[in-house]
């Protein structure tokens, strides 16, 4: 009756539960063409496409973080032809991951959370690239309690700085509020501050909230 040994047991099954459920995950056999059609792939098979597919897969079998990540996206040159390219490589997976989601009643308790690190400059950068931005940049939600249809916040003109400033501080303060987190009170005290998640700034952004 040690807890830790029933605790090591525990994670032992987990991990087990984790591998076993993989070879089934992953075969996309059952699933009907006209899903495939509508994410873009052909299944399992590497492309952004595919794990969007798999993303949605994941948290019909009750995975609470999936992480989806395109590999090239960088366009400090030939951004005409690499950012076209990158678009129709991502628009139509995640447009589908929200839809086949939603039809599935899946998206009232799922929040899509669509980022980036940093914008890009309205300027070129040598002959044909562009270089980070982190003044202004777009982040979309979905789902989970986020208001459908609306923006909120703008850059200027010229895609160079918001002109309404909503910091990664309020996104992830919004974040764990729609975790049912309250951000300002799970902190840890350190050096005299007590430390959040969101450092020490941060608000909900209710205006995206229904």
């Amino acid at each position: 009756n040690d807890p830790e040994i029933v605790t090591r047991i525990s994670q032992y099954e987990l991990a087990f539960r984790m591998q076993s459920s993989v070879p089934y995950l992953m075969d996309v056999s059952d699933e009907p063409q006209e899903t495939l059609d509508l994410y873009g792939t052909s299944g399992a098979d590497g492309s952004f496409a595919g794990n969007c597919l798999l993303a949605r897969r994941l948290a019909e079998r009750g995975v609470r973080f999936v992480s989806v990540c395109q590999r090239v996206w960088d366009h400090h040159e030939r951004i005409a032809a690499g950012l076209p390219a990158q678009c129709r490589e991502v628009d139509q997976p995640i447009a589908a991951l929200v839809r086949d989601l939603k039809s599935r009643g899946m998206l009232e308790d799922t929040l899509v959370i669509w980022t980036t690190e940093f914008g890009r400059m309205p300027f070129s950068q040598g002959e044909s690239g562009r270089d980070h931005n982190g003044g202004t940049f777009v982040t979309w939600l979905a789902g989970a309690g986020i208001k459908p249809g609306i923006v909120h916040g703008q850059s200027d003109e010229w895609g160079w700085k918001a002109q309404k400033e909503i910091w990664c501080y309020d996104l992830h303060a919004t974040i764990l509020h729609l975790m049912g987190i309250d951000h300002e009170k799970l902190s840890v005290r350190h050096n005299g501050i007590d430390r959040r998640l969101t450092d020490v700034h941060g608000h909900v952004i209710n205006e995206i909230l229904t």
